[in-house]
């Protein structure tokens, strides 16, 4: 391993491990408390409870406050879907569920954080209409939208069934420049049975995702679980992935593709995918440990042209690779370990991963 790499990395998990585990220091938002069932919002599941959910968060004071969701089905429109502010903590309890109503929009989300500050959204569920959705074409039926947003914290949330991704951070055009999201905590999140990906990372910088799952993802492509992947014009850099499962995805189980920096998976168990348990492409500075990587379809950790200064250590490989009947799965053997393609440069796969088949 390159001895600047190597301090890099030292530095950077000697940060990880004193940092706090979930929020980045935030604004303190303000003690108001907003009840939606005050505003209008009935909860039973028919009546459309879009605009209620609206004017509860609008009805905050400048110093922001708490929107509370008691348990109940509340049916959202993500065509109009429900627009943060900053300064906010939508606080759902255990048995709320926001249904998202059946439409043919290629782009609709249930929550929608765009360019605000200090967010929280915690508990409750969110089901999205994959399975009722009226159109064929578009992938961008979200059920949580974070656009050019800032400390935003995510946690104890079930996101599933969604047109496109559970989860998609990313950034926005603001005049000719493009605003990436910072500092966003994904923290005891479940994204199951989302139709492109259970989580996107597009532009952004500094995202931590902790103790978390993403599973059964697929319909699209890339039908990745965690798919961190800037559009052009941007990066995505410092990204944690961490103590997260990520399970029987119809694409990698962890894509890593394309101007990402500085990403580090850790202490994850990624198992069962359809594609690689990672993939990596063009990505440069990243980590790769302490992992458990089991039964991925085509191999355990993909390494592919224009990845850089790649570090692969301490994790536990298990019957990666194909399987069965066929000449090519017999010769594969199930031990596609680590493959490396031609076009990277200083990867490092150290001695001490351990392969148990």
């Amino acid at each position: 391993m390159p001895d600047l790499l190597r301090r890099r990395i030292a530095a950077s998990l000697a940060m990880l491990s004193t940092a706090p585990m979930a929020s980045w220091a935030a604004s303190p938002i303000g003690s108001a408390v907003v009840d939606v069932r005050r505003h209008g919002a009935r909860g039973n599941g028919v009546a459309n409870d879009t605009r209620a959910f609206q004017q509860a968060i609008d009805a905050l004071p400048a110093a922001g406050g708490t929107v509370q969701v008691p348990a109940g089905d509340y049916l959202i429109d993500p065509t109009v879907g429900v627009q943060l502010r900053s300064r906010m903590h939508l606080a759902m309890s255990p048995g709320t569920r926001l249904l998202a109503k059946p439409n043919a929009a290629e782009r609709a989300y249930v929550l929608n954080a765009h360019r605000v500050s200090d967010v929280t959204i915690s508990g409750g569920r969110i089901i999205g209409e994959r399975s009722a959705h009226k159109g064929i074409t578009g992938e961008w039926g979200h059920g949580l939208m974070i656009r050019a947003a800032e400390r935003v914290n995510v946690r104890d949330l079930h996101i599933s069934h969604c047109w496109g991704d559970g989860i998609s951070i990313g950034g926005a055009k603001v005049g000719a420049a493009f605003v990436p999201s910072r500092d966003v905590t994904i923290e005891r999140v479940v994204c199951a049975d989302n139709r492109r990906q259970g989580l996107t990372i597009g532009r952004s910088r500094r995202v931590r995702v902790f103790d978390s799952e993403f599973i059964d993802t697929g319909g699209t492509a890339p039908g990745a679980g965690i798919d961190v992947e800037p559009d052009e014009g941007d990066i995505a850099d410092d990204i944690l992935i961490a103590r997260c499962t990520v399970r029987g995805n119809r694409g990698a189980g962890i894509q890593l593709y394309k101007r990402v920096s500085d990403a580090t998976v850790r202490e994850c168990l990624i198992e069962h995918n359809r594609g690689h348990g990672i993939l990596t492409l063009g990505a440069s500075d990243c980590l790769i440990e302490d992992n458990r990587i089991r039964e991925n379809v085509l191999g355990g950790v993909g390494v592919r042209p224009g990845t850089r200064g790649l570090v692969i250590a301490r994790n536990e490989f298990d019957d990666n690779g194909p399987t069965g009947s066929s000449p090519q799965a017999k010769r594969s053997g199930g031990k596609r370990h680590v493959t490396i393609a031609e076009r990277t440069e200083r990867i490092s796969v150290a001695a001490d991963n351990r392969y148990l088949d």
